[in-house]
């Protein structure tokens, strides 16, 4: 579906078309600024369906990682990392979830200096409405058949990789029996 204010022709098109007449890498450019412009379409419709719960993605993915602790706790500094995000916007997420009644902070019981970050009933409830929120718009890559989502995810994890986003012996490298429903 075309967004509202959608352009009468595409914008990186155009720009690969002028960056090619001044620079190399054109392939490289258009490829970049597209998915920089898929990012911003996907954040676009994915905030537009957790608005209504009173939620960000960033606060959302923050309640999942809660989710998928053993505990329902993590450090505020591990989930920073696993979120990778700079100390500041953990913080900054975790006020706001704590303000909303979907998270607690707790003193770590055996480390002073240590923040716990535990997810409540409340943040378990709304995570699992916000879920349901996202996998009704297929978090907005309805556009796009199992098979072309394979192939996308597999494009990005090369990319991913060869950044030194996870290391390249990870034994979990297989696309995931789940996402081929």
């Amino acid at each position: 579906m075309a967004a509202p204010s959608s352009l009468p022709f595409d914008p990186v098109e155009e720009a690969a078309r002028k960056w090619s007449a001044r620079w190399d890498e054109t392939d490289a450019m258009a490829v970049a600024t597209s998915i920089m412009r898929v990012q911003q379409l996907l954040l676009g419709r994915i905030e537009a369906a957790l608005r209504p719960l009173q939620l960000t993605f960033a606060r959302y993915e923050a309640l999942v990682l809660l989710c998928f602790s053993r505990q329902g706790s993590l450090p505020m500094s591990k989930m920073g990392q696993r979120l990778m995000v700079h100390p500041t916007s953990i913080t900054n997420i975790v006020d706001r979830l704590q303000a909303q009644e979907f998270i607690r902070r707790e003193p770590h019981p055996t480390d002073r200096r240590t923040t716990l970050v535990v997810i409540t009933d409340a943040g378990r409830e709304v995570t699992e409405r916000a879920t349901q929120a996202l996998v009704e718009v297929r978090f907005a890559l309805d556009s796009l058949d199992p098979e072309k989502m394979r192939e996308l995810y597999d494009l990005l994890r090369d990319v991913r990789l060869h950044a030194g986003d996870f290391p390249a012996d990870d034994p979990r490298r297989s696309w995931p029996d789940a996402f081929s429903e």
